[in-house]
């Protein structure tokens, strides 16, 4: 049994479409391909016919070309979404920095001492102070 050319092109197209978006190199190789491959389907379809191969090529290029595209939107798609990712663990990381800082001043608390201090009466300036305790606050 002989396979017909169809039969033998349909894996040929599919490794061709897995390697549609490996690296930037593949672009012209896979247009090449695909529309290689539209014009061999075109021409045996066809049987031959000249608009066919040329309808078959520019239809494989044509879907070289959207696979490239989408690859390429899906590209830039995940790079924002992983830009965002990091913006907001950055901004989640300044959170928690601020969380902890606070955190340890509230725990220092128990580091401060009141110590009274006695003012005798004074004369400032013509005016006369009456004697008072006041209260300082140390923090260590």
């Amino acid at each position: 049994m002989k396979m017909s050319l169809l039969t033998r092109f349909i894996p040929f197209a599919c490794v061709v479409c897995l390697f549609t978006g490996c690296a930037a190199v593949t672009r012209p190789v896979t247009d090449v391909a695909l529309g290689a491959g539209g014009a061999a389907l075109g021409g045996v379809l066809a049987k031959g016919n000249p608009a066919a191969i040329a309808g078959g090529a520019a239809g494989g290029v044509l879907l070289g070309e959207g696979l490239h595209y989408a690859n390429s939107k899906q590209n830039d798609k995940s790079y924002q979404d992983g830009y965002d990712k990091g913006r907001s663990d950055a901004v989640k990381q300044q959170y928690w920095l601020y969380v902890s800082m606070q955190q340890a001043k509230a725990g220092s608390e128990g580091r401060v001492r009141l110590y009274e201090v006695h003012l005798p009466e004074q004369v400032i300036d013509g005016v006369i102070f009456q004697p008072t305790t006041q209260l300082l606050r140390i923090e260590e």
